[in-house]
């Protein structure tokens, strides 16, 4: 999976489509990630203990991997990623866009 958490991307698909967030969270093994301010979804939660209130939690709920692409920091257009090998052996992804390199 080429997105990691804190980077900036654009949501291509679904309800959410064209708003752009920071990734809170990543999952790798499922492909997801957690948006800020994408797929927002309420949980009701039944009282637990007598006399206290049952309440609504509102968070955000995670996507589906592909339907983001990167937001490029150099040219700021949403961008595919690739990957390159410096010389010195460390792996870089780049954008496919303006070939800069994105840490």
């Amino acid at each position: 999976m080429n997105i990691k958490k804190g980077d900036n991307v654009k949501v291509l698909s679904g309800k959410d489509r064209a708003k752009t967030g920071k990734v809170m969270q990543a999952f790798p093994t499922m492909n997801k990630v957690v948006v800020e301010g994408v797929n927002k979804v309420t949980k009701h939660v039944k009282t637990r203990k007598r006399g206290d209130k049952g309440q609504k939690i509102e968070y955000f709920g995670p996507i589906h991997a592909s339907a983001v692409a990167l937001v490029c920091p150099k040219c700021l257009k949403a961008t595919r990623i690739g990957r390159k090998v410096l010389e010195d052996g460390k792996k870089v992804r780049v954008c496919k866009k303006c070939n800069a390199t994105i840490e």
